[in-house]
């Protein structure tokens, strides 16, 4: 038996993860310099939040995470009933999953934003730095698992922020 990670993820050994960190720390500095503030979000949503953002498409890049302790539930018929109808239409029943997975930071933030927004100050910045994941077919160069960096102004109507964003690009390129 090879012992070796899933396929599409992989291990960082120490040397990787310190280049790794050291880009994420410059972005960090530079985006906290132009007033963005980090959040984090839950890795897993409610695949209500998640589903239909981006198609059909995107709803098959989910990693659907199964209801904990299915295997005790009292209406073993109503399970087999939804296990039945997933398999042959694909369609999932609550009964068995109601989490996936983020396959990407935007549709969390926009759940983030929609949950806080009385504790928010507008034009909110923030910037997310995360793992994400996606039932995709691994190829060479694209990974099941990976991380995404995400900036966004919210609530801000000037053109100027865009101009922004090129000036934190150039920064953090510099830097």
């Amino acid at each position: 038996m090879k012992i070796q990670a899933p396929r599409g993820m992989r291990d960082f050994t120490p040397a990787l993860l310190r280049k790794r960190n050291y880009v994420i720390d410059i972005l960090k500095q530079q985006f906290t310099h132009y007033g963005f503030l980090p959040i984090e979000t839950p890795a897993m949503e409610l695949l209500s939040s998640l589903t239909g953002k981006y198609g059909d498409e995107g709803d098959q890049l989910m990693f659907k995470v199964l209801n904990s302790r299915i295997h005790e539930q009292k209406d073993a018929a109503a399970i087999q009933a939804a296990l039945l109808t997933l398999a042959t239409s694909g369609k999932d029943s609550t009964l068995i999953t109601e989490r996936a997975l983020r396959y990407d930071l935007t549709v969390p933030f926009a759940r983030f934003v929609a949950s806080h927004q009385h504790e928010l100050q507008f034009p909110f910045r923030r910037y997310q730095i995360q793992p994400v994941w996606r039932a995709d077919r691994p190829q060479k160069g694209r990974y099941r698992e990976f991380w995404q960096c995400d900036i966004d102004s919210i609530g801000a109507k000037s053109l100027l922020n865009e101009c922004e964003v090129l000036q934190l690009c150039d920064a953090v390129l510099n830097a």
